[in-house]
C-alpha cells in the first residue's frame, strides 16, 4: 500500500514539475536526443562490424573443414589401396 501511495505522489509531483519547467525539460531533451542517437549509432556500427568479422571467420573455418575432408578422403583411399595390395 505504501508503494502505491508513494508512486501516486511521485507521479503527481512529476506532472506538476513537468508543467512548471516544461521549457527546461525540452532543452534537456533536445540535448540528450542527439547524444543518444550518436551512442546508439556507434553501438550498432560496432555490433555490425563484429558480426561481419564472425562471418569471415566462419567462411575460413568452412574452407579449412573442406580441405581436411579432402585430405581424409585421400588417406582413406590410400589405406584401401594398401589393404588391397596386402590381400
Amino acid at each position: 500500500m505504501k508503494t502505491l501511495i508513494g508512486g501516486a505522489v511521485g507521479a503527481v509531483l512529476g506532472l506538476i514539475g513537468l508543467t512548471i519547467w516544461f521549457k527546461p525539460f525540452l532543452q534537456v531533451l533536445a540535448g540528450t536526443i542527439p547524444i543518444m542517437l550518436l551512442l546508439g549509432g556507434c553501438l550498432a556500427l560496432y555490433l555490425g562490424f563484429d558480426e561481419l568479422k564472425d562471418s569471415w571467420k566462419k567462411d575460413e573455418e568452412d574452407t579449412d573443414t573442406d580441405s581436411y575432408k579432402k585430405e581424409v578422403d585421400e588417406l582413406k583411399k590410400e589405406i584401401e589401396e594398401l589393404k588391397a595390395e596386402k590381400a
